[in-house]
C-alpha cells in the first residue's frame, strides 16, 4: 500500500524516496516547502503535499487516505509531536527515522494512547536504532539475567545536514545514561571502552548520548546501559572540555552561530562515500555474577542502511508484524531484523 513520506527534501528523506521508487513502490511525498518538494517528486513520479505541521486540518486531510506515515524531517525534538498526534487522530501508522533520547521517551509514553488509536508507534527506524537495538536484544536473549549493557558504534562517514543541526542542539547538555533503570544526566565523555568491531578492528569508544539509552530498555529491561562512538583522542578531549563550556554553547548567539556554519558546510556523505562507507556495532551484557556475552554487527554506510532499513520497516508495519502501541525496531519485528538489510552480518564473540 502507497504511504506518506514527510520531509521528503530532507537528506535522509531523499534517499528513502529514492530507494523506494528503485525498488517499485509509489509513496506520496510531502514537505512544507512546495518549491523543493516538486524538485523531488517530479523526477520520481511521484505524487506530492505540500504540508505544513501547524496546520492540524491540513495534516488531518493528508493523513485520511494512508495508512503510514515515514516521518523524516527534523530535529524530531520539534517535529515529532504534531505528526504523532496527526496519527492518533487519524488511526495512522507513525514511523520515523530519530536517535533523540528524548524523543523516544516522549513516544514512549504515548502508547496507552496508540494502542486505544490502533497504530504502531515506531521512532528510530534507521541507523539510529535498528543494528543497536536489534543486538541488544540478541545479547539480552543469550544473557537473560543480564543487568548492565555497552554499545559501541564505528562510523566511516560525515554527517548529514539534518544529523548536525541535531548535534548542535545538543552541544553543553552533557551525557546521559540509564542507571538503575532510570535515565541519568552524566557529564560528556565520562567513560570510555576498547572496543572489538567485526573484522578485528579495536578502538577507544568514548561514551556518548546515543538513543539505546531508552530503547534498548524498552527492548530488554536491562536496567544500566551505556552507548559509545569510536573516535579520535582529540574529539574525545573536546567532549571533556564542553563540560566547562555549557552555558557558552547553549547561548543563543553561539547556537545561532554553529547552525549557520552548519546550513552552509555540512551537506552529508556523497553517493561514492555511501557505497564504500561501513557502519560497526560492538556489544557487551554482563550480569554482576560472572556472566558476561558479546557480539558484534556490521552493515553498510550509516545513511545506506537507514534508507533501506526504515522503508523495510515501513513495510513490515504495513504486513502487520508489529503490533500497535509503541514499538522499537526489536519489539516490532525482532532481534534479526537488522540482519534482513543487505550486506550486514552478525557474529558472537564471546
Amino acid at each position: 500500500m502507497p504511504f506518506l513520506l514527510y520531509g521528503a527534501y530532507g537528506y535522509t528523506g531523499r534517499l528513502i524516496a529514492d530507494l523506494a521508487v528503485a525498488r517499485g513502490l509509489r509513496l506520496t511525498l510531502a514537505g512544507r516547502d512546495a518549491g523543493k518538494l516538486a524538485a523531488v517528486a517530479g523526477p520520481l513520479g511521484l505524487d506530492a503535499v505540500p504540508l505544513a505541521l501547524d496546520d492540524p486540518a491540513a495534516l488531518d486531510a493528508a493523513l485520511a487516505d494512508v495508512p503510514l506515515v515515514l516521518h523524516a524531517a527534523g530535529p524530531f525534538s520539534a517535529t515529532s509531536v504534531p505528526m504523532v498526534e496527526a496519527c492518533l487522530r487519524t488511526g495512522t501508522h507513525y514511523l520515523d527515522v530519530t536517535g533523540e533520547i528524548a524523543v523516544f521517551e516522549a513516544l514512549a509514553a504515548r502508547d496507552a494512547e496508540a494502542k486505544a488509536a490502533g497504530i504502531t508507534v515506531l521512532p528510530g527506524t534507521g541507523f539510529d536504532v535498528v543494528p543497536t537495538d536489534c543486538l541488544a536484544a540478541h545479547l539480552h536473549a543469550r544473557l537473560p539475567s543480564a543487568t548492565a549493557l555497552k554499545l559501541a558504534i564505528r562510523f566511516s562517514s560525515s554527517a548529514s545536514h539534518g544529523t548536525a543541526q541535531t548535534m548542535v542542539e545538543g552541544l553543553g547538555l552533557g551525557g546521559t545514561m540509564r542507571r538503575g533503570g532510570r535515565i541519568v544526566g552524566v557529564p560528556p565523555a565520562h567513560d570510555s571502552v576498547e572496543a572489538t568491531f567485526s573484522g578485528g578492528k579495536t578502538a577507544t569508544c568514548v561514551a556518548i548520548p546515543w538513543g539505546d539509552v531508552s530503547t534498548a530498555f524498552h527492548s530488554t529491561g536491562i536496567p544500566t546501559i551505556t552507548t559509545y562512538a569510536a573516535m579520535p583522542a582529540a574529539a574525545a578531549r573536546v567532549m571533556k572540555a564542553s563540560r566547562y563550556l555549557g552555558p557558552v554553547l547553549q547561548s543563543g548567539p553561539v547556537q545561532a552561530l554553529l547552525r549557520g556554519i552548519v546550513s552552509r558546510t555540512v551537506t552529508g556523505p556523497d553517493a561514492e562515500a555511501r557505497e564504500r562507507g561501513r557502519s560497526l556495532v560492538w556489544g557487551e551484557v554482563t550480569d554482576g555474577a560472572g556472566g558476561r556475552a558479546v557480539a558484534t554487527w556490521a552493515g553498510p554506510e550509516g545513511y545506506a542502511f537507514t534508507a533501506d532499513a526504515a522503508l523495510r520497516s515501513a513495510l513490515a508495519v504495513l504486513e502487520g508484524r508489529a503490533a500497535a502501541g509503541f514499538q522499537t525496531p526489536s519489539t516490532a519485528s525482532g532481534a534479526d531484523f537488522a540482519l534482513e538489510m543487505e550486506g550486514t552480518s552478525r557474529e558472537d564473540v564471546a
